[in-house]
């Protein structure tokens, strides 16, 4: 069955010198083979995009900018497919016209997805204290990366009784 996969705009916030931020850098999708292809927050501490986890296996993460000091060391604080690792060609992000965002291999299988639904367009964004959010055009959250912490809880980030935190 052939399907037209419809991509809407992700913003791409990049960090900026100034105070105010240029939200007009928009892209459909983020890819595993673009380095560059990063999501950073407007306060520069956050950035999120594929990193490597492996010889040629990456998942879509949110880290620290800087690394901390022992080591240089990338600090990650939430990932999406950490069980589902993406092969390094051909691997992408996408948010899709139907107001799902997906992570999609080579073969172009899905490994992860927000399973969400909007009739409006919607915005990927990273705020400044880490959370992912997918916003509807009203502003409205239909996902976070809040709701499904991994292996760090962030200041403002709840665990409350029926969510789990996922540890390696």
């Amino acid at each position: 069955m052939a399907t037209s996969v419809f991509l809407l705009f992700l913003p791409l916030i990049f960090f900026s010198s100034s105070s105010t931020v240029d939200r007009s850098s928009r892209a459909s999708s983020l890819s595993v083979e673009h380095a560059d292809d990063v999501l950073t927050s407007r306060n520069g501490i956050f950035s999120a995009g594929f990193f490597p986890v492996g010889d040629n296996a990456y998942c879509f993460a949110v880290w620290f900018s800087e690394p901390y000091s022992e080591g240089n060391r990338t600090n990650i604080v939430w990932m999406a497919n950490r069980d589902q690792p993406v092969n390094g060609r051909k691997s992408e992000l996408s948010v899709l016209k139907s107001g799902n965002v997906i992570i999609t291999d080579a073969g172009r299988f899905t490994v992860w997805s927000t399973d969400t639904v909007s009739e409006s367009p919607v915005f990927l964004d990273l705020h400044e204290n880490g959370n992912l959010i997918l916003h509807n055009s009203d502003g409205g959250v239909l996902w976070q990366s809040y709701d499904s912490p991994t292996d760090t809880l962030l200041p403002q980030q709840l665990l409350t009784k029926d969510m789990k935190l996922v540890s390696c």
